[in-house]
């Protein structure tokens, strides 16, 4: 089966209406994509309505996060998945490592990290779910274990198989995270193909082998065409290069991959 390469855009809490406006523009200007590629794009939740209602029809918008409540309510600070899907955008972002570490807290468990996906998946909501070690967990050569039995297994206990269909797995390392240090394309792999197997193996053989396992961590459009050439490897969560116009060239680096 020929898995679509999904190329996402996190813009974190970046953004002016006037670079949004410039970025969205680059975007629309930026000529036909793949055609073996789907875009997303993720703004910062005040922006979400300027950009879905003026990028190109082919991006799709994402949240960068969704609230364990299903219905609006006393949530302050919350985007529930119901208004989400209200609101017409199709795609949320869950399980980003800045969210697990909480920025000083205690940060997001992967069991509230599954939560959450369920819900939005029952909203009708498609997922990217974020895992991902750190640099002390890789050097003490344990990467598989907190990626797999923690992470992957946390959304085992809570996804049913017919979930996974909207479900796109970002594998994105800490340590490379916004550090310019990149997985080789052999790591990466190593790890892609790591998650699919044990997928095989919980879930289904068909679930593992239609199942989009993204990679994040300094993808630029230097290094997006080598690692697009993974078997594993089905596109990219794209962190700082997303605001920028290298955004266009990693999307088109997959073309013919």
């Amino acid at each position: 089966m020929a898995r679509k390469f999904l190329i996402g855009g996190n813009w974190k809490c970046n953004g002016t209406r006037e670079n949004v406006a410039a970025l969205v523009e680059v975007l629309n200007e930026g000529g036909e994509f793949p055609d073996n590629a789907e875009v997303v794009v993720a703004p910062p939740s005040i922006f979400l309505q300027t950009v879905k209602d003026t990028i190109r029809p082919d991006i799709k918008v994402s949240t960068q996060n969704v609230g364990k409540n299903v219905r609006p309510g006393a949530y302050t600070g919350e985007l529930c998945a119901s208004m989400i899907k209200d609101f017409g955008v199709e795609w949320v972002i869950t399980g980003h490592s800045e969210r697990r570490v909480g920025f000083g807290c205690a940060g997001e468990s992967s069991d509230l990290i599954a939560e959450k996906s369920k819900v939005a998946l029952d909203c009708g909501l498609n997922v990217i779910m974020c895992i991902g070690e750190s640099l002390a967990v890789r050097e003490a050569n344990q990467t598989l274990e907190l990626v797999l039995e923690d992470h992957m297994a946390a959304f085992l206990k809570t996804l049913e198989e017919a979930d996974w269909s909207r479900v796109v797995v970002a594998y994105e390392p800490v340590w490379a995270i916004g550090t310019g240090v990149t997985a080789s394309p052999a790591q990466a792999q190593e790890v892609h193909s790591a998650i699919r197997a044990w997928v095989g193996e919980k879930v289904s053989p068909a679930v593992a082998e239609s199942l989009r396992i993204i990679y994040g961590g300094s993808v630029k459009s230097s290094n997006a065409a080598e690692l697009a050439t993974c078997p594993d490897i089905d596109g990219f969560l794209v962190g700082g290069a997303s605001l920028k116009p290298d955004f266009v060239d990693i999307i088109k680096a997959v073309e013919g991959k």
